[in-house]
C-alpha cells in the first residue's frame, strides 16, 4: 500500500450518483456525483471528487471535518446566523464538526473533498 495518492480531478471511472435526502432539499433539482479516491485510518478518512448541478440544500456537518477545494463552478454557502459566502474556482474552505448552513450551488461545482469522521 502507498502512503502517496494522487487525486484525479476529472476520473475516467464512473461516479456514485444520488440526489439530496428529501428533508434536506430546499429548492432546485440538484443532482450529485462523486468519484470516491482514497479511504484511510479505517475508513474515518475519505477523500475525492465530488459534483453537484445547481440548487439548494440544508447542509449540515455533524460530527464531520470538511475541506474543500473548488475545481470549478460557483456555490453560496450560508452558515446558521451568518452571512453567505461565495467560492469559486480555486477557492478552498473548510467545514468544520458542527457547521449548520446553507448550500447554494449557483453553477455546477466540482471540488476535491476529504472528510474525517470519528
Amino acid at each position: 500500500m502507498s502512503l502517496l495518492k494522487t487525486i484525479e480531478p476529472q476520473p475516467s471511472f464512473a461516479p456514485r450518483e444520488n440526489v439530496p435526502a428529501p428533508d434536506r432539499l430546499i429548492s432546485g433539482d440538484p443532482q450529485f456525483k462523486t468519484w470516491a479516491q482514497d479511504v484511510a485510518h479505517g475508513e474515518l478518512v475519505h477523500t475525492g471528487v465530488w459534483e453537484a448541478t445547481p440548487g439548494v440544500t440544508h447542509s449540515i456537518k455533524g460530527q464531520t471535518f470538511e475541506f474543500c477545494h473548488i475545481l470549478s463552478g460557483v456555490v453560496e454557502l450560508t452558515p446558521e446566523g451568518g452571512q453567505p459566502v461565495v467560492y469559486k474556482a480555486g477557492d478552498s474552505f473548510v467545514m468544520k464538526p458542527g457547521f449548520i448552513g446553507v448550500w447554494k450551488t449557483i453553477e455546477t461545482v466540482r471540488k476535491v473533498y476529504v472528510t474525517v469522521t470519528p
